[in-house]
């Protein structure tokens, strides 16, 4: 019989007031301000998404308190923070270091990183016109990643909560491409500098590393770039695993302005043996729980099929045809394929791009007791 599968949710931590925000949006900015503001863009859009719970502060640690015991009672082992340190300082981490990590049920759920080191671009709201501007590179040379992952042995890789695989401290990168830009471009190098943070850990009497690769086929945002070989890079690099962060990193949507969940559904279905075939590391499959990113669009302008963020949405993603995109990720786990059995899920809090699990005032907790009725419950 194979082992319980894992279930890992993505989390988004841009619903807390961090200076960097309040200097560029203004005073007590939050993304919760563009939720508010999304609009219908065409006929039946539903929007605005209203959270159940109110558009809370997720520093706070008696707000994370909930959504930890949420999670915990709903069948999540871990959340994988968006975690940012770009080349001039971090960012966004008031939702792990005042929230997650001093809320007191704390013990209750596993919490790891995934470094999200992509552009950050000015698209809250993003025009038409797509001229964004780099507000900060997501390139950092082998100084700031020494200091970085320094930072996370100290303040994060010590703590009884953090998530391990197969024994490894798991730690995630979003964009590899950007990594070995950053690091001077020489893979070889790249292996040298990730040798040496898996030597800092074991120095540091934490045992291995468990690096996970943030794998995809199409460019989402702009700056992104592919890898042409994957297996190749995992290869030189050392990488332990693969996963994905998205459906939409794999699968256009295929119809405009609106895309069906359920046919949508099967095209990522269908990739977990596509993935698994392919890659020699061990893929960790992804389910999404939606996709609409039209609240970071500039809501009095028409809504075009032009690119991120004016993209197709998906409609009828109902808890129930949520559910059995996790039945049919279950079942293919338990084929035995995938080792140790991964699950990622898109995501806790992207309210901005449509993908939560948070209760809404449309469906209450559905999204949440679809994810226990199949793995607790069934």
């Amino acid at each position: 019989m194979a082992d319980k599968t894992k279930v890992a949710v993505y989390y988004f931590p841009n619903y807390h007031i961090d200076p960097r925000n309040e200097a560029r949006h203004g005073k007590g900015w939050t993304e919760w301000e563009l939720v508010k503001q999304a609009t219908p863009r065409f006929a039946g859009h539903q929007q605005p998404k209203v959270p159940l719970w109110g558009m809370e502060d997720e520093a706070d640690p008696q707000v994370m308190a909930r959504k930890i015991k949420a999670a915990d009672e709903h069948g999540i082992d871990a959340f994988i923070f968006d975690w940012y340190w770009y080349e001039d300082a971090p960012y966004l981490h008031g939702a792990l270091e005042r929230g997650f990590l001093k809320a007191d049920n704390a013990d209750k759920l596993r919490f790891a990183l995934m470094w999200a080191n992509h552009d950050w671009l000015n698209i809250f709201p993003a025009s038409k016109e797509r001229n964004y501007e780099v507000l900060t590179e997501g390139t950092v040379m082998e100084q700031q990643f020494v200091q970085a992952t320094d930072y996370m042995i100290e303040h994060y890789f010590h703590h009884t909560s953090y998530w391990r695989v197969e024994g490894g401290l798991y730690f995630s990168i979003y964009e590899l491409m950007n990594l070995v830009k950053g690091l001077g471009g020489n893979v070889l190098e790249v292996r040298r500098i990730l040798s040496d943070f898996r030597t800092r850990v074991r120095t540091a009497g934490l045992g291995e590393l468990h690096l996970n690769a943030i794998v995809w086929g199409i460019q989402n945002l702009p700056g992104e770039e592919t890898i042409t070989d994957v297996n190749a890079l995992m290869d030189l690099l050392d990488f332990d695993s693969i996963t994905s962060y998205v459906w939409i990193h794999h699968q256009e949507l295929p119809h405009y302005p609106d895309t069906d969940y359920s046919a949508y559904r099967e095209l990522n279905i269908a990739d977990f043996v596509k993935f698994t075939e392919t890659y020699t590391r061990p893929y960790f499959p992804n389910v999404s729980m939606g996709w609409d990113s039209s609240p970071r669009t500039v809501q009095n302008e028409s809504h075009e099929n032009i690119g991120y963020p004016y993209t197709p949405i998906l409609v009828e993603n109902t808890p129930k045809q949520f559910k059995l995109a996790l039945q049919q990720a279950k079942q293919f786990l338990e084929q035995g394929r995938t080792n140790p059995p991964i699950l990622t899920i898109n995501s806790w809090n992207e309210w901005t791009e449509g993908s939560y699990l948070e209760p809404d005032t449309v469906h209450g907790i559905g999204y949440l007791e679809a994810i226990r009725d199949v793995f607790i419950k069934e």
